[in-house]
Parts: C-alpha cells; structure tokens; sequence
C-alpha cells in the first residue's frame, strides 16, 4: 500500500515564512510537519509513498530526497516548480495515480497535524472496491475558523445532511474513483459530491489532536497541541 503526501500548494497565508519555505517543511516541535506525516506513515507500515510538488519543489526535492534517511522510499509527483503549476487536489492525486498502485491509497496534506493512527485505514483498506465504497473521509470536530463544518455522518456513510463536521484532510482512496479524468489542474470538492450522494463514500469523526497549519494563529495552535511530542 502507498500513500499520497499533498505538499504543491503555496500557503499564502502563512508569508512571510512560505517566502523562504515550502509549507510543509515549516516546523512543528522542531519537526518539518512533512517529515513527521512521512514517520507517521511508516509507523502505520507504509514505507512507499509519493510526494506531489509544485511551489518549492526543488527545496522539497533536496531536503526530503529519495526518503532513504527516513526509513521510506519517496516517489516525486512534480506537477511544475512555482505555486502557478500545482494541479489542486483532484488534479494531483490524477497526476500521481500511475505511481500510487491499483489498490487503495492514503492521501494526506502535507500541512496537517494530527495524532490519528494511519494503521487503521490500512486496515480499513480491504473495504474499498470498485463497485462500493470509493472513499473513506476522516472528519474532525469543526475548528473556529471553520464553524459550519462540511459533512455530516449517517450510518457510518459521509452525507451533505445533518450535524456537520470538518474534512480533515486525511482519507483513503480507491483509484477507480480517478480512472478517466483529466490530467489538469481541478479541486476535490464539489466534484465528489457525486460520489457522496451516491453513498460510496464512508467516514469516521475522530476526536483526538488535529490542526491545519494555515496560517500562523494556527501554527501557534499547532504547537501548543503538540508540544514535547516525539518525532
């Protein structure tokens, strides 16, 4: 199994440090927030995993390598080299497929924090398949700055109805559910809504620590949250 680590954007909100640094590779705890993801993979036996780039591509290139030092091999998804080239979310899981496998995949932003076990969607792996559930959605209580939420959950099926919570950013994905697309650049949502209302994308809540790293209020959040953790 391999995983997809989004890592193309720019984090514009996040100048002046993105100005010298590719978002992911800003600090949390003294840990790139990629390299951790990167060790939270490999904890979870994911030792292949691919890396989209764009914006800083060539600092991500040089400071991650080949994952060797990591204990992983890393794959490069280069969609371009300036925030301009970066393809969205959609788009970058289309470009990296023939590097991610025919069976499901993880896929995660590269500037996300969390202490969710990624071994329990490598166990919810097997209950994927191209004639079911397409994805899997791991949804987090809604954040102050993002208070109505996006999804709702019904019967262990993500649903646009109800009590709303916050995509975390985090999923499992068949590549059925990409096979055909354009290789061009396009968002994730409102695309899979499609694929919701069909009821062939199932979530969870977790409750545990999580924080997007957009901007530097969350940033500061994201090291109060995980102060003194372990790489």
């Amino acid at each position: 199994m391999r995983a997809l680590l989004f890592a193309a954007g720019e984090g514009r909100r996040m100048r002046p440090l993105t100005q010298i640094l590719p978002k992911p590779l800003i600090e949390v705890g003294g840990v790139p927030m990629a390299v951790r993801q990167i060790l939270a993979l490999r904890k979870a036996g994911i030792t292949e995993i691919v890396v989209n780039a764009a914006h800083g591509a060539r600092i991500l290139m040089a400071e991650l390598g080949d994952g060797r030092s990591l204990g992983v091999k890393l794959l490069w998804s280069v969609e371009g080299f300036t925030a301009e080239d970066a393809l969205e979310t959609r788009g970058g899981i289309v470009r990296a497929l023939p590097l991610l496998g025919s069976g499901p995949f993880i896929a995660v932003a590269g500037d996300i924090m969390t202490d969710f076990d990624y071994s329990a969607l490598v166990r919810r792996a097997g209950t994927l398949s191209s004639g079911g559930s397409l994805a899997h959605l791991v949804l987090v209580p809604n954040p102050g700055f993002h208070a109505k939420g996006d999804f709702g959950l019904a019967d262990g099926k993500v649903c646009r109805t109800g009590e709303k919570f916050t995509f975390s950013s985090l999923a499992l994905y068949h590549p059925a559910m990409f096979e055909g697309l354009p290789d061009e650049r396009a968002k994730l949502f409102p695309w899979m809504n499609e694929w919701i209302d069909r009821g062939q994308v199932s979530g969870e809540l977790y409750r545990g620590r999580w924080a997007n790293v957009g901007t530097p209020e969350e940033l500061s959040r994201a090291e109060a949250l995980f102060a003194g953790d372990p790489e």
